[in-house]
């Protein structure tokens, strides 16, 4: 049995590492609360941009967007991981990085072409542990996305696709179910569909100002990034429950430890004092 100094040494050590996961704790449901306000205000931008794109497949302007044609031969496909930048977030990094693995082996086998766009420490990290093809990353996010951050990583994909050097684009992510529950997920970004898109009741054309190709060529790009935007918003919030749940983990289980640890030290202290009561009756009896 180990000593009762070593054991008040392993309790105290313990007791520090509570102390600390249960700041992280706090801080982590401060930050989630944030995360989901934002997460929640960014989705009827995205829903109305989503209307309006939806109304833009079904008409008939005289320029069709290279992003709503479909092509017939896919030899190239384009993935836009997102990740966090930091761990001690349970599994989550490893639940979308396993997704997205699975996918790309499932084009590998199909012989086609895996461009990568890691957004996050962790994916980006992996990603050049695997020698993917990454063709743009970006990291240090901070506690809340910018779309100015994300802007040149994402073109470069959507410059791919137009340039005919990838021939889909997908984005993989946690999506957030609610704070105990996150979903990792792929969803195809481009080619865009009418299906896709959802329904556009009461379809109707648009009069374009200055004319059409300036004006569906910048709403296309603008709906493509603000997908992108509120996956890593999704992602983002997903991170934080996450890291709440995972230190709350780590809490209750090192107050399991420390209640062990201490029910140790009372026997060891219990059987010390015994021995002593024992030895000093022996040497009573001697004399």
């Amino acid at each position: 049995m180990p000593g009762s100094k070593e054991i008040r040494t392993k309790i105290k050590s313990v007791e520090n590492t509570r102390k600390i996961t249960k700041a992280m704790e706090m801080v982590a449901a401060s930050k989630m609360r944030k995360a989901q306000e934002r997460m929640r205000a960014a989705r009827p931008y995205a829903e109305k941009i989503r209307n309006v794109a939806a109304h833009l497949s079904h008409a008939h302007p005289e320029y069709k967007h290279p992003f709503l044609v479909k092509r017939e031969a896919v030899k190239n496909v384009g993935l836009i991981v997102v990740t966090s930048d930091k761990g001690l977030c349970g599994g989550l990094n490893t639940n979308v990085l396993r997704l997205a693995l699975l996918r790309m082996k499932d084009w590998e086998s199909q012989k086609l072409g895996i461009a990568v766009c890691a957004i996050g420490n962790k994916g980006f990290g992996f990603m050049s542990r695997m020698n993917a093809n990454l063709k743009s990353h970006v990291t240090g996010l901070g506690d809340s996305p910018q779309m100015g951050k994300l802007v040149g990583p994402v073109k470069v994909m959507l410059d791919a696709y137009i340039a005919g050097e990838i021939d889909q684009l997908y984005v993989c992510y946690n999506r957030f179910v609610n704070t105990m529950k996150q979903e990792p997920a792929v969803e195809q970004l481009l080619p865009l569909s009418g299906e896709q898109l959802g329904s556009a009741e009461g379809h109707w054309d648009y009069i374009y100002e200055p004319d059409a190709k300036d004006v569906i060529d910048d709403l296309m790009v603008r709906y493509i990034e603000s997908l992108v935007f509120h996956a890593v918003a999704e992602n983002m919030s997903s991170e934080q429950s996450a890291r709440m749940v995972a230190m709350k983990s780590a809490s209750d289980n090192a107050k399991s430890v420390i209640e062990e640890l201490k029910l140790v030290y009372n026997k060891a202290r219990q059987a010390a004092i015994t021995k002593e009561i024992s030895e000093i009756c022996g040497g009573a009896a001697a004399v």
